[in-house]
């Protein structure tokens, strides 16, 4: 792993292999980003003090400051104002929120086989039309009177990329609105959440935090959206807010925000600060490169994966079957819609990639 990164809150340089080294310790070949990442040193050693605050009966409000941090470090990932960014748990929570949003019988655009938590509180609702067409057809079938275009940004079954410059276009065109989720992108592509009306991400994937936290990016009006699920932590002030009905919601995006699992940001504190030390564009590199070398490799054994370039996602149909195969082998992969799902992020190395791919060859 080559290049050279800033240290840690210093002008001192060391390698970008040298920082991966000692912050990950895997046990076997693992090549499932796209199902959960590994989890930083740095990130378990905040999940254990986070548990020894709580078993000693400190008080919680470094915790709490953490929601803060993390809401703050999303934030400048994805290039908008912190007072726009509400805290979650859960990619489906949020776009329950937005589904929510839309008067009956509006029309929402989603992908065909996108990810469950991205279409179903749509069809939930029961009162909406909601209409799939694949992917690649996605921008060309906005059409007047679509009122929202629900997609994800890069696809969780095989790592294809939405052409999410050509979606913005079309909803500009035909005034629907835009919700993105980023949670298999987030951490390796550039999130440019100010160019869609919503945006979700849960961070438990390639920005490398514990599960039980996610990030709702929403205009700074606001835009539809109204806090149907909003406790005492959407108050404009908290602690006055835990009796009866809230009287002042949050003047920012916190109005939309459910109470945090505060384990899971302590921990999600130190994974992002270790993704700002690195920066997207290394990790992205690192992580195409990988990809990349994987694609070559598969077609020297006469195997053709769906077409996902630039993306850090592989997946291999007919293969899914080897699965547990491979994990008998030592190497972690995904079965997914029958598929041999690869993912590959900054701490996987091309001896990795070699070692699945002579493993698929034997």
């Amino acid at each position: 792993m080559d290049g050279e990164i800033p240290g840690p809150h210093s002008g001192s340089m060391e390698t970008f292999e040298n920082l991966v080294r000692a912050e990950f310790t895997p046990k076997n070949t693992y090549l499932n980003t796209a199902s959960s990442a590994l989890l930083p040193t740095r990130t378990v050693a905040a999940l254990q003090d986070a548990v020894r605050l709580r078993a000693e009966g400190r008080s919680l409000d470094p915790l709490f400051a953490d929601v803060e941090a993390c809401r703050a470090a999303y934030a400048r990932l994805a290039g908008v104002p912190v007072e726009r960014v509400a805290a979650g748990a859960t990619v489906a929570l949020h776009t329950a929120l937005v589904a929510a949003s839309l008067p009956p019988g509006a029309e929402v655009l989603t992908a065909e086989g996108d990810f469950t938590s991205v279409l179903n509180p749509f069809h939930a609702r029961g009162d909406l039309k909601v209409r799939a067409v694949p992917l690649e057809r996605l921008a060309d079938s906005v059409r007047p009177g679509t009122a929202l275009v629900a997609v994800s940004a890069a696809q969780s079954a095989d790592g294809r990329i939405a052409d999410l410059a050509a979606l913005r276009e079309a909803a500009t065109e035909h005034g629907a609105r835009t919700y993105v989720d980023f949670s298999q992108a987030a951490g390796w592509l550039p999130v440019t959440a100010d160019a869609y009306d919503y945006s979700v991400s849960i961070t438990f994937k390639w920005l490398l935090g514990p599960n039980g936290a996610a990030f709702l990016v929403v205009p700074e009006d606001f835009g539809d959206l109204t806090p149907v699920q909003a406790g005492w932590v959407a108050g404009e002030n908290p602690w006055d807010s835990c009796y009866g009905p809230v009287t002042e919601l949050a003047h920012s995006a916190r109005r939309f925000d459910s109470s945090p699992a505060l384990f899971s940001y302590a921990g999600l504190r130190a994974s992002l600060e270790l993704v700002e030390e690195i920066g997207v564009d290394v990790v992205r590199a690192h992580d195409l490169a990988l990809a990349d070398r994987f694609r070559a490799g598969l077609a020297t054994l006469g195997h053709t994966p769906v077409p996902s370039p630039g993306s850090p996602i592989v997946s291999v149909p007919g293969l899914g079957r080897l699965q547990p195969e491979m994990a008998k082998a030592g190497i972690a992969v995904s079965a997914r819609a029958g598929n041999l799902r690869a993912s590959f992020h900054l701490y996987n190395t091309a001896a990795d990639v070699d070692r699945l791919l002579d493993a698929l060859s034997g």
